[in-house]
């Protein structure tokens, strides 16, 4: 997957500490994660609608209160 062309978004929840992720967007087909501390590192890299599910589970606390 290249990523290169990813517009990078850092979590709202990231601004007390930096400890965080960023989520890309404007690549095909899926959803590339990494840590926000670690721009230049590895990324994590979803299919789209799997990345859609795990945020909609997420918003309807199926994981509890995060």
């Amino acid at each position: 997957m290249d990523d290169r062309n990813a517009t990078w978004h850092k979590s709202s929840y990231s601004t007390q500490g930096g400890n965080c992720v960023e989520v890309g967007a404007n690549v095909v087909h899926t959803i590339p994660v990494r840590d926000s501390k670690d721009p230049h590192g590895p990324a994590l890299v979803f299919p789209a609608d799997a990345w859609s599910s795990f945020v909609a589970a997420v918003r309807s606390g199926e994981f509890g209160n995060v």
